[in-house]
């Protein structure tokens, strides 16, 4: 690794009050930070900036839903005036230096995840500061994982009636849904599920870590749950829709191996949709599916959803 020059300072903020000096660079999540604060889903400490004299050069910050271990880094910006070498060597620096402060001794590091415009590789000038970051973190040892298409539902957009060719109940309890989530895992398009998979783990403990890690979290009522089953009563799928902390969310959607390929997805989206638009004040409704996931995308564009930004994640294996 070459050195940074020498008049580079890194430091994490040492508290909310530095907010201003983090903000000198600039992210779509930006609007977000003070809130994130002020909850303790972020902390001071896990937010470091690189400056050289009074400019910020490069950033980077972790995100948890508790505030207690780092979860996912989601914010590293670079100073894309600067030129090549010198902006990646500030940026590995930074990244380098905070995440040997931040990330536990002997932990994983977080996975790294950053939304791009849905056409980002159509623009030079874009293209150039997305790949820059990829690059600081493939020579930190990360790959890429997946990109992800984030897809909106916006208040106004018809919802269809469903097919009736399904019927819909609440989700028992958490021995109700895995029962259901863990042969989904079987030939998953998700890039997620394939690595849980491909790391080691049984279909049924992939299963319990996604639900445990992610689906036990969400607050909003467990009611809105909905298991699909054909008129006879066998299973068909399930829908998890969802509130996170900041919008509506189709949180997950699986139809088991045995009735894919009959167009059961649309039904699942839709009935989602449905409960989530059904609340008051809904503006929006948020979701996100692998690039790679095509029947799973189209569901999605004919149920009314635009793709407003993509994303991309990166792991370290």
């Amino acid at each position: 690794m070459s050195d940074a020059p020498l008049e580079l300072t890194v430091l994490p903020l040492a508290g909310p009050e530095e907010l201003g000096l983090f903000r000198r660079l600039s992210y779509v999540l930006d609007h977000e930070l003070a809130d994130d604060l002020g909850s303790g889903r972020r902390r001071p400490e896990w937010m470091w900036v690189a400056l050289r004299g009074e400019r910020v050069v490069a950033r980077i910050a972790w995100w948890s839903p508790d505030g207690e271990v780092p979860l996912i880094l989601d914010f590293f910006d670079l100073d894309d005036t600067l030129p090549e070498p010198e902006r990646g060597e500030v940026g590995l620096r930074l990244l380098e230096t905070a995440s040997a402060a931040v990330v536990p001794a002997g932990g994983r590091r977080p996975e790294y995840g950053r939304y791009v415009p849905p056409d980002w590789r159509e623009d030079p000038v874009t293209r150039d500061a997305v790949e820059a970051r990829i690059r600081v973190m493939e020579r930190a040892g990360a790959r890429m994982l997946v990109e992800r298409l984030r897809l909106e539902w916006r208040a106004g957009t018809p919802v269809p009636a469903g097919s009736g060719r399904l019927r819909f109940r609440p989700v028992a309890g958490r021995e109700d849904l895995l029962a259901l989530m863990a042969p989904v895992m079987e030939g998953t398009l998700d890039a997620h599920g394939q690595q849980d998979l491909a790391s080691g783990l049984s279909a049924r403990r992939a299963a319990e870590k996604h639900y445990d890690e992610e689906l036990a979290g969400y607050t909003t009522p467990r009611e809105w749950w909905r298991i699909a089953e054909l008129p006879g009563g066998e299973p068909v799928g399930f829908v998890i829709p969802a509130r996170n902390s900041y919008n509506p969310i189709i949180a997950y959607i699986g139809v088991l191996p045995a009735r894919r390929g009959h167009g059961y997805i649309d039904d699942l989206l839709t009935e989602g949709t449905r409960v989530l638009a059904g609340q008051d004040g809904v503006e929006r409704i948020r979701a996100a599916t692998d690039v790679g996931n095509v029947p799973m995308a189209k569901s999605f564009e004919r149920l009314g959803y635009v793709t407003f930004e993509r994303a991309f994640d990166m792991v370290w294996d």
